[in-house]
């Protein structure tokens, strides 16, 4: 993304959010060694609330964030709607296996941004079996939607400021600067809503866990066209 942070003054915040207590990730079965978390913004206001999403809660600032004030900067620069905001800390030695997050991705209306604070050459972040090399201060999007997964064999945790963000008429503009496929975007969303409706209803007799996860897909899909981004201001 065409942002470029100042990585001392990212290294100050983290020294500052490094001094208050880390939650280990919540979902233990898709790492190996150690993944840990800390909120700047969440649903309840509490920095050990690290959870992304729980439907129909609004999101707000916790107090760490106010100690923080480059991260504050960072997050006032950027024109929409913040959900959760993280710093999320891999262990050295650590990975977190692959996995998809289902939905999470700029054609569903969502997306998540990292911004590398800590990291080295050596780490691995893949998704769509691509490697992101993502630097100190960079600002990468990634479609979360597909399998990715992240390996940490440098001699220092990786850290990264991960903020989650719902699509508007801003991040169109943002999106479209930095490259985004509106073209492949739209083949994608192209099938009609019945037709996805009526995938739907047959997959739900099959009951296995790729049906699961196709249906969170097509019922994220159905969603973001009835909501057309574009109107949070």
């Amino acid at each position: 993304m065409p942002f470029l942070f100042e990585e001392e003054l990212l290294a100050e915040d983290l020294e500052t959010c490094l001094k208050a207590q880390w939650k280990e990730h919540f979902n233990g079965n898709d790492y190996s060694g150690s993944w840990n978390a800390i909120a700047l913004r969440s649903q309840s206001g509490k920095a050990d609330d690290i959870h992304a999403h729980e439907s129909g809660l609004p999101f707000e600032d916790t107090s760490l964030l106010s100690e923080c004030a480059y991260f504050t900067k960072i997050l006032s620069e950027m024109k929409f709607e913040k959900q959760t905001v993280r710093l999320l800390r891999l262990a050295p030695g650590s990975v977190i296996k692959e996995h998809r997050d289902n939905g999470l991705g700029y054609r569903f209306g969502e997306f998540r941004l990292h911004v590398p604070v800590q990291t080295e050459s050596t780490v691995e972040f893949i998704v769509g079996g691509k490697n992101i090399p993502m630097k100190e201060g960079e600002c990468w999007y990634a479609d979360f939607d597909l399998p990715h997964s992240v390996r940490n064999d440098s001699d220092k945790a990786r850290v990264h400021l991960v903020i989650d963000g719902k699509r508007n008429a801003w991040t169109d503009e943002l999106f479209a600067a930095a490259g985004y496929d509106f073209e492949l975007e739209k083949k994608q969303n192209d099938l009609p809503l019945e037709t996805k409706k009526q995938m739907i209803e047959q997959l739900r007799f099959m009951k296995t866990a790729t049906a699961e996860e196709m249906i969170k897909r097509l019922e994220s899909e159905i969603a973001a066209t009835l909501n057309v981004p574009g109107n949070e201001g």
